[in-house]
């Protein structure tokens, strides 16, 4: 069995892409998530870091998170998939849907440090990614949205057949695409077929910083 991470923000994609790799018959190592220098949050997100440590303990699979900087990304990213590879790991799973330029980068760093890429949703269609998710089980929630979009309502909401008509609703306006490829939101998986527990979150509170709305979880449980 070939073993890979999972490069991880904690949202729905990249969750839907890991589980596919699993069905694959891959086995999951690791869930490799970048965080900012001081280590406090996630790099994609926003998130505060424990929160995806706690979303990888309900998982079940090791967190392994790589503080960086903007400038320093790229080359901190290839030393964290060095690290990966001398424990015999071959390759990675990413979440990227069609975003060209990204995968475009995915493809050349992996393609340096001699791992192999997965994208188990490339090239898929927004609407399919999103109900195979829901269909699948899966729960997520938004906690991050751009102003310019969506205003502080959009933080907490599920991801379900509901919030998917809102945003094909929002497309005769605006230029949004379904699965927020473009950095229109941005989820929290709590619960699904990966999970042996489920997040459950009970206190938070609503931040507009640099235009994004964003929904700081203030306390969070596991439960059975």
């Amino acid at each position: 069995m070939k073993q890979v991470f999972s490069s991880w923000s904690g949202g729905k994609d990249c969750c839907l892409a890991c589980y596919r790799a699993v069905r694959m018959g891959l086995k999951v190592r690791y869930l490799a998530n970048t965080v900012t220098e001081d280590g406090q949050r996630s790099c994609s997100h926003g998130l505060r870091s424990d929160i995806l440590r706690l979303q990888a303990q309900a998982i079940g699979v090791p967190l392994v998170q790589q503080p960086t900087t903007r400038d320093s990304y790229e080359a901190e990213f290839k030393n964290m998939l060095r690290r990966f590879k001398q424990e015999g790991i071959e390759g990675g799973v990413f979440g990227d849907i069609d975003f060209n330029e990204h995968r475009e980068w995915i493809d050349r760093v992996c393609g340096e440090v001699g791992v192999t890429p997965y994208l188990p949703l490339w090239g898929e269609s927004h609407d399919k990614i999103l109900n195979d998710f829901i269909d699948l089980g899966f729960e997520a929630i938004v906690v991050a949205a751009k102003a310019d979009f969506f205003g502080e309502e959009v933080l907490g909401r599920t991801v379900d057949q509901d919030f998917i008509k809102q945003l094909e609703g929002m497309r005769e306006t605006k230029e949004v695409t379904l699965c927020g490829e473009a950095g229109e939101y941005h989820t929290l998986v709590i619960d699904g077929p990966l999970f042996q527990k489920r997040l459950e979150i009970t206190e938070t509170r609503k931040v507009l910083r640099d235009q994004h709305w964003f929904l700081e979880i203030l306390n969070v449980a596991l439960k059975r």
